[in-house]
């Protein structure tokens, strides 16, 4: 027991975090490569180094993915103090880290960072793909001016598919259950966000964030566009660009006549609450969901008014009138209270009271914790603790969108 313990202890410090040895850099000058103020690192990396996150073998690893911050070429490097050999270790291996890596991202990336350095002036003659659709600036917290444009392109944009290969082996970092888009397909939308600035004068581009948007077909003649990815690069996080680039996208389907509503694929709990912010921002203005007409529930007129004019579909504008309804709700008032939890509790418990037919009448508009509880034989006691506990995550989700817009 004591041998095991030792030998447990032993190979301990050669286990680390994948998450802690993976840094990414979007470099725009030499001396960004220097820097730590550049570093950041994946939210996740199960998708290529297993469930528990880990690489065994190494002390001290660090995995170096670095981009040119416009045209993305690659720098793929690792280094550490010590490595375990079969030799000294009893037949022990390190794991091959470079292999599950090198699998995913496309042929032509640099191991040798003399050669990646040499890429790095060619930045000042890249050029965005496809057209520039909007453009904005923000002041920083270090009241600094930035500006920022919005491309919408094609995968048939001259070396946009080539580009997109080195772009999307971003999201197996950063968006959970990842999946490559089929190339070919010429539904797809790509939106590129850009930073532009200048260096010694010249004007300049760095990738700060893009969304891809499928164009799916609605009986008869129509189009409901879906949201597939979207992925701000972390040193542009929490800076409003998601809400930019959501926005956007709906200013055009807005005008766009062949649009019936829009939808979203799985959406993550953070791109819930952008859209959530959007939306409810968006609907605010509008006649059907001001605050004395939210009072009284929620309305045909509601749904109407939010897919006419906004392009909302009924599920997501069920949810902003929720959303609208708390900021119009007095939650000191115990009564003004009560009236809101009571309908947000009979909208979570309509599926309880369906069967059979009914049931799958509903799968298209109810998410899959409703679907399961329903489907659930759950007695009343249990059902109660259900709602209450939907209610109350409900209403923490709501909350983070009301104080957002209450700023506005």
């Amino acid at each position: 027991m004591a041998d095991g313990t030792l030998l447990k202890d032993r190979f301990a410090q050669y286990k680390c975090c994948a998450n802690d040895a993976i840094e990414f850099k979007l470099v725009r000058e030499e001396s960004d490569i220097e820097s730590d103020v550049s570093v950041f690192r994946p939210e996740m990396s199960h998708q290529l180094f297993g469930d528990n996150e880990s690489i065994f073998g190494y002390k001290d690893l660090k995995i170096k993915m670095y981009y040119t911050a416009a045209s993305l070429q690659t720098y793929l490097g690792m280094t550490s103090s010590e490595q375990i050999s079969p030799e000294k270790f009893d037949g022990v291996y390190a794991d091959d880290v470079m292999k599950p890596i090198v699998e995913k991202i496309p042929p032509g990336f640099f191991t040798n960072m003399d050669e990646f350095i040499k890429q790095i002036p060619k930045e000042a003659s890249f050029q965005p793909f496809g057209e520039m659709i909007h453009s904005y600036k923000i002041i920083t917290k270090e009241n600094q001016e930035k500006h920022f444009a919005i491309f919408k392109t094609s995968i048939e944009s001259p070396s946009f598919r080539e580009y997109h290969e080195r772009l999307r082996t971003f999201l197996l970092w950063f968006v959970d259950a990842a999946s490559y888009l089929d190339d070919d397909d010429d539904r797809w939308s790509y939106y590129l966000l850009f930073e532009k600035y200048k260096s010694n004068g010249n004007p300049m581009f760095a990738l700060a964030g893009y969304m891809t948007v499928y164009r799916y077909y609605a009986y008869p003649e129509r189009i409901r566009p879906r949201i597939s990815q979207v992925l701000v690069f972390p040193p542009f996080q929490r800076q409003g660009h998601g809400s930019r680039l959501i926005q956007t996208f709906y200013d055009e389907a807005i005008r766009d006549k062949e649009v019936l509503d829009i939808t979203v694929e799985d959406p993550s709990e953070d791109f819930q609450r952008v859209r959530d912010y959007v939306d409810a921002s968006n609907c605010r203005h509008l006649k059907s969901f001001q605050p004395e007409n939210l009072k009284t529930g929620f309305c045909k007129d509601m749904f109407t008014e939010a897919r006419e004019k906004l392009k909302i579909n009924k599920k997501q504008a069920r949810r902003i009138y929720e959303i609208l309804r708390l900021k119009a709700t007095n939650v000191n008032d115990l009564e003004d209270f009560k009236k809101y939890r009571l309908d947000i509790k009979r909208r979570i418990n309509a599926p309880f009271a369906k069967t059979g037919r009914e049931m799958s009448k509903l799968e298209h508009s109810l998410n899959t914790t409703e679907l399961t509880a329903a489907m659930n034989s759950l007695n009343t006691e249990q059902r109660m603790t259900y709602l209450q506990k939907e209610f109350e995550d409900l209403v923490e989700q709501y909350e983070k969108v009301v104080k957002r817009i209450a700023i506005l």
